[in-house]
């Protein structure tokens, strides 16, 4: 009956997902966002799609994960991340002040096409990420709710890959921004009933969860609060869906959405952190990723509303990295034409890589992917010295740094090979990862620096 009512619940989510899809469709609204009569996004629209697609269903995972084997430090390090909200929204009033049209629009004129291209890459890495990291909670879900049927999980993801792909094709940004309400306004109201009932509970206990460590010590929840700290200013820029945000309403409403996106979304991992925090103050053994251990620890209705947050929070990830696929390859790649037939393909084949990598099954894979906030970090000395110091940087110095952060990323994937792990420190995953980005800011920091003058610099072509 339990999983029935979370289907149940999860389909009425999706019928209204494709109501809320504009009946007409144009270029200007698929790409842009726009409005049937052609306005622009309004504040509040922006605000919940900003925070839905942030808080997707691997985010709030990760929280409840971190929580769990680190306590609260666990839980504001993965919170940290979210401090992105001020300064993504710090660069794009940088950008737009400047006249820029996007990140790649600043890139390409100081840096030519090679330059643009190393960001795309970046970017591209992190779209297939969203994409096939969320279809991945959905059949850890669905083995959850309905083990019996754990063998045609990959029938799950598939399912939910096509109905976000259905409306997401038909209206592009439009739509994505016009779901993300209906998503966002259900998932508060179902978590905030789950949340409600655990702070409300007897066992619960603020003092005890404010000041918990975890099943393994808080030491490692700190250490990764630093690597948290140190790519913040990065992170955002590498997040299409977060970037093209930026760029579809006037200054000022853009400002405030950021702003208000930035308190909203860290209160939602916060709080679903504290759900990790109490299962390892209850002893409870770890199982499947946390969805075994709530199963058993957790009244039934509340077990329930968490799986219904975490599939919301999935399906609204998944339409908008769609949307912003189809406006990578269209309109910032230039591969093809502007037009909505266009868009639709290059919103296919981001489904189908990103559901392919999936159901491969490849946990290794996904690591590889997930390290792209290290791959990003060669934008902080860029931006800072560039954008807000206003100095020109030499392509050289670009590439450098470039090519330090994508070694970094590359240096934490493989840090159990014999040849990396000489070089890193003997110590936590999370240490060795510091030690990575503190290193990859140093190059790029010395790079930049060194090839930044107040004169012209010759463009990578």
């Amino acid at each position: 009956m339990q999983a029935y009512l979370i289907l149940g619940v999860f389909a009425l989510v999706v019928i209204a997902s494709l109501l809320a899809a504009p009946r007409r469709v144009t270029v200007a609204s698929f790409y842009g966002g726009q409005t049937g009569a052609g306005a622009q996004p309004a504040l509040w629209t922006l605000v919940l799609s900003q925070v839905t697609t942030w808080i997707f269903a691997r985010s709030l995972m990760n929280a409840a994960i971190l929580g769990y084997y680190y306590g609260m430090a666990g839980v504001l390090a993965y919170a940290t991340y979210y401090a992105s909200f001020l300064t993504g929204g710090f660069i794009v009033g940088r950008l737009r002040a400047g006249g820029a049209r996007s990140v790649q629009d600043w890139l390409t004129d100081r840096f030519g096409a090679r330059g643009t291209a190393c960001y795309n890459l970046v970017i591209a890495l992190r779209l297939l990420s969203e994409v096939f990291a969320n279809l991945l909670v959905v059949g850890l879900i669905f083995s959850a709710v309905l083990p019996e049927l754990a063998g045609y999980q990959d029938y799950a993801v598939i399912g939910v890959g096509l109905l976000a792909l259905a409306y997401s094709a038909w209206g592009g940004l439009s739509a994505a921004l016009r779901s993300d309400v209906v998503q966002m306004l259900v998932f508060l109201v179902v978590f905030g009933a789950a949340f409600i009932c655990l702070v409300t509970s007897a066992f619960f206990n603020p003092l005890a969860t404010l000041t918990a460590t975890g099943v393994s010590g808080s030491y490692n929840g700190w250490v990764l609060l630093a690597v948290a700290g140190l790519q913040v200013f990065s992170y955002p820029v590498h997040d299409p869906v977060m970037m093209d945000r930026g760029f579809v309403s006037d200054p000022q409403t853009t400002r405030r959405s950021f702003l208000h996106a930035f308190w909203i979304s860290a209160l939602c991992i916060i709080a679903f952190g504290l759900f990790g925090i109490q299962a390892a103050l209850d002893g409870a053994v770890y199982e499947n990723q946390l969805l075994g251990t709530w199963a058993q620890m957790l009244p039934s209705w509340v077990f329930s509303a968490l799986m219904v947050s975490l599939l919301v929070s999935a399906l609204s990830t998944l339409d908008s990295a769609l949307s912003s696929a189809s406006r990578l390859v269209v309109e910032e790649l230039a591969l093809v034409p502007r037009t909505i037939t266009n868009g639709r393909i290059a919103m296919l084949v981001f489904a189908v890589l990103g559901a392919a990598l999936t159901l491969w099954g490849n946990q290794s894979l996904f690591d590889a992917v997930a390290v792209s906030g290290t791959a990003s970090m060669f934008l902080t000395p860029v931006l800072l010295v560039g954008l807000v110091g206003g100095r020109l940087i030499a392509g050289w110095a670009y590439m450098t740094a470039f090519v330090a952060a994508m070694s970094g990323a590359a240096a934490y994937f493989l840090r159990d090979n014999e040849v990396v792990s000489a070089v890193l420190i003997e110590g936590h995953k999370y240490e060795q990862l510091l030690q990575i980005c503190l290193m990859v800011l140093l190059v790029g920091f010395a790079a930049v620096l060194t090839g930044s003058s107040r004169h012209s610099a010759q463009p990578i072509r």
